[in-house]
């Protein structure tokens, strides 16, 4: 079966993770996908431990020693702020270099998505216009699902012991609470996350998050001069406070951004939720400064409690872990091009489990699974792209392994 053939399949698994649950994982439909995940790995050959928290461990048994063993990591659920019930992929044949008309007659543009037309000829698989496709991180699964089944159905393939890991929630950034390095047993590993086929990636975000609590005093209007606050006015107050151009939508590459994720309120009460995020450490401290100040002129004008600002770091940049062992981006260069890509590498802006996964012992960059437009209801996968990751991964696992 192909990579691609896998990632419809896994569509119907309804997985979108919520950072307001309070179970683990927050979407219980992981764990349906994780017993299914395991199953099947079983199926093709791999020892599984499945962890009651949904994270699912494997290996696939070596045939050859290897020099170091290697690990390959993707995500079970998908972004959850955006539609991501009842999947209906789409494939596009011979795709034709255009523009893209959706079920829902909604148009996928090359003038705004120009990476479309680089795939001009392939396979190319869509949403109906109404959902996300979940190609993040499904497409990741799939490709690592389609490598097991490479090497049961061709025993000479050369590699040493690998090591699979499926984990929840890394779209709320919990992905790794419950990881267990040990149990895993890698010495390296590269994540399958996102991105267009030959991304090489290393550098992300230094992350936090702020959480704030506005609370006011409700007067009836007709006598409130003088008495009400408006606690929707302050959070609208506070956020007139950060620097307006510091947004994603003014931002690139090493540029870092102040996120607004939720606003809700009433005059009593209103909350605000964002996301901060910046390459170097010393700037997202900053951020985070500038924040503290905001939540101290709302409490001086207005009261003390006014504003209740938490404020909570949630991974950092691993570069400063992966430029300490080079061979893991030489190698995947080398793959990239052997599996017929051209390596690039570029920051992230984001974040992958492979981050927390760095300064958890176990070096993780990570690898482009060929699909793009992710969290997106116009995302999309390439199916050749995605075939040429699977061969990647071989040739990744031969590196790390003695030769005949």
């Amino acid at each position: 079966m192909r990579a691609y053939e896998r990632l419809i399949r896994y569509a119907a698994f309804e997985t979108g993770s919520d950072d307001r649950s309070t179970t683990i994982p927050s979407n219980l439909n992981e764990l349906t996908f994780a017993d299914h995940l395991a199953e099947e790995l079983r199926e093709l050959g791999a020892e599984v431990v499945r962890e009651k928290n949904g994270i699912v461990y494997a290996t696939i048994p070596g045939n050859r020693k290897g020099e170091k063993t290697i690990g390959f990591i993707a995500h079970l659920d998908t972004v959850g702020d955006v539609a991501y019930q009842n999947v209906k992929p789409q494939v596009i044949e011979h795709y034709d270099g255009g523009d893209i008309t959706l079920s829902n007659g909604e148009s996928m543009s090359v003038s705004e998505y120009p990476a479309l037309a680089l795939h001009k000829g392939k396979t190319l698989i869509v949403t109906d216009g109404n959902t996300i496709l979940g190609a993040d991180d499904k497409a990741g699964v799939a490709e690592i699902v389609t490598l097991a089944e490479r090497f049961k159905e061709d025993p000479s393939l050369p590699h040493g012991e690998i090591r699979i890991a499926f984990t929840p929630d890394e779209e709320i950034g919990n992905g790794t609470d419950f990881f267990d390095v040990e149990t895993f047993g890698a010495d390296y590993a590269f994540t399958l996350d996102g991105g267009e086929f030959g991304e090489v990636e290393y550098e992300n975000f230094n992350a936090s998050s702020a959480f704030l609590i506005f609370k006011g005093n409700n007067i009836h209007t007709g006598t409130a001069k003088g008495s009400m606050i408006n606690a929707s006015m302050l959070a609208m107050e506070f956020d007139s406070m950060i620097p307006q151009r510091e947004r994603p939508e003014y931002t690139e590459g090493y540029e870092g951004f102040y996120h607004v994720t939720d606003l809700r309120g009433s005059v009593e009460q209103a909350v605000l939720r964002y996301i901060l995020r910046d390459h170097d450490g010393a700037k997202l401290t900053e951020k985070k400064q500038v924040m503290e100040q905001a939540a101290k002129a709302i409490n001086d004008k207005y009261g003390e409690g006014s504003c209740e600002l938490e404020l909570e770091d949630t991974y950092c940049n691993m570069a400063t872990v992966i430029q300490k062992h080079p061979h893991l981006i030489e190698n995947a260069f080398e793959a990239v091009r052997k599996a017929g890509g051209t390596p690039v590498s570029r920051p992230i802006r984001g974040g992958t489990d492979g981050a927390r996964l760095s300064f958890m012992g176990l070096p993780t960059p990570n690898l482009g699974t060929g699909s793009g437009n992710h969290h997106s209801k116009k995302e999309y996968a390439v199916a050749e792209d995605m075939d040429k990751a699977v061969e990647m991964m071989l040739h990744l696992a031969a590196a790390y392994c003695e030769a005949d």
